[in-house]
């Protein structure tokens, strides 16, 4: 039953002064979580100038294992990337309307994780000052780039999907902004008048904001697989035992898909309490993620059990050693920690009593995470230092310089997202007043 005209004008003035209050002057935790993310950027930056100063004898890298903690990172904050693009354009296209009120915090940890992705090529370089090899540019001597380089590859993938991610945002933004822009004044209404781009919430703007929208999102979800695949095959087409596979490609996209949708939980959960948006992002919403996350932690499951019957099945190989020696090896407590955190844990979510509580989703997605980065870590570390030659073996220890990057990563992240949170809605109001004046009744209550 269709609600009262008035009541659905209520309900979007509800909407709207809910989300303009989210805007006004922050707290005291506020400049202290800022602050906290602004000394991890320190931290990192110090770490980072100690490898462009003195070399990377500052990292544990060794032969033969070149990567560590830096590509694991990259490779962390690829996938976390991910789960913006799932809810906000595959979801959309699918039409399922539990994304509207999740979408907009998606599509903002999808740019700053592309963000803080692309510094790790350059970081992993350990001469930043020759980063302008990793991309294409017209020079005097007519040289290119070397294109069978995974760094290329990188390169490229994260520049096309953060322009992508990017411009989606921003069309998504355009009348949310106008909406604030027309309840603020001074310096304010400048900075939405910025975002809203000359809105003025005509037939015509809304006719061509839709199909625009619906272009980028159908533009927007190849990316899901395409840019993750090409991470994948940094890794695929080596010849290092445990690496050369060709179930990487869907092995990455659906972890990149399990850690960014457990970090998208992760988030909302203290912002809708936080920002007192308990009305418009229910638990509800938080329990359809909660799906999303199960489903894909079981697709990562079979891919882990997938990948080790392969080398068991096919007799005594380099590979077949690799893996055991993931599971039983100096790294071993981390491989099983993954496998604990990945694949054990996210069951508890076929439990409701568990998807509808609020600890019990951010312990499991906290996990989840955690686990994520470990799976990114035995991926990387181990197949380098147990190859193919018993005499080109070597043992990794990360060093706090290493450490200092990782959390100098976070701290970057954060502070992108502290500042989005401050300046710009964190849902949408447009298309929460859509679903209301679409007749599927009241905002409901957080449970």
């Amino acid at each position: 039953m269709t609600p009262p005209a008035s009541s659905v004008a209520l309900q979007m003035s509800r909407i709207e002064d809910t989300v303009h209050a989210t805007q006004g002057k922050p707290g005291r935790g506020f400049a202290l979580l800022l602050a906290i993310a602004a000394v991890c950027i320190g931290i990192g930056a110090y770490s980072w100038s100690l490898i462009i100063r003195f070399g990377m004898q500052y990292t544990g890298l060794n032969r033969p294992v070149g990567w560590g903690i830096p590509i694991t990172d990259f490779v962390f904050w690829v996938g976390i990337a991910h789960s913006g693009t799932l809810i906000s354009a595959i979801l959309f296209l699918f039409r399922a309307r539990f994304r509207t009120a999740v979408y907009r915090a998606a599509e903002a940890m999808t740019v700053f994780g592309v963000m803080t992705a692309g510094l790790f090529p350059v970081i992993h370089l350990g001469r930043p000052w020759y980063a302008f090899w990793i991309l294409p540019y017209p020079n005097q001597r007519t040289l290119q780039i070397n294109y069978r380089s995974p760094l290329v590859w990188d390169a490229f993938a994260i520049s096309t999907y953060f322009a992508v991610s990017l411009m989606f945002l921003l069309a998504g933004l355009m009348p949310d902004a106008a909406a604030l822009r027309d309840r603020s004044t001074g310096l304010r209404r400048r900075f939405y008048a910025l975002f809203a781009l000359g809105w003025r919430g005509t037939a015509e703007e809304w006719r061509h904001h839709g199909r625009a929208y619906l272009f980028f999102a159908a533009f927007a979800t190849p990316l899901v697989i395409s840019v993750h695949s090409v991470v994948s095959w940094d890794f695929a087409v080596s010849i290092v035992p445990g690496w050369h596979s060709t179930l990487f490609p869907p092995y990455f996209v659906a972890g990149a898909i399990l850690s960014g949708v457990a970090m998208v939980i992760t988030l909302l959960l203290p912002i809708r309490r936080a920002l007192k948006l308990t009305e418009l992002i229910t638990m509800q919403h938080l329990e359809m993620l909660s799906r999303l996350v199960l489903l894909t932690s079981l697709i990562v499951t079979f891919s882990y059990a997938t990948e080790f019957v392969l080398a068991i099945r096919g007799g005594p190989s380099p590979e077949r050693d690799t893996l055991h020696y993931r599971a039983i090896g100096a790294f071993a407590p981390f491989f099983w920690l993954m496998v604990t955190c990945n694949c054990v844990l996210p069951l508890l979510l076929f439990l409701k009593r568990v998807r509808g509580s609020q600890l019990g989703l951010l312990v499991v997605c906290l996990f989840v995470n955690l686990g994520m980065w470990f799976e990114r870590f035995n991926i990387v570390v181990s197949s380098l230092e147990h190859n193919r030659i018993p005499f080109d073996w070597a043992s990794y220890h990360p060093r706090p310089t290493e450490f200092g990057i990782t959390l100098g990563s976070f701290g970057w992240f954060f502070f992108w997202f502290l500042l989005f949170l401050r300046f710009l809605p964190a849902v949408s109001i447009a298309e929460l007043k859509e679903e209301t004046a679409g007749g599927h009744g009241e905002v409901k209550h957080a449970a």
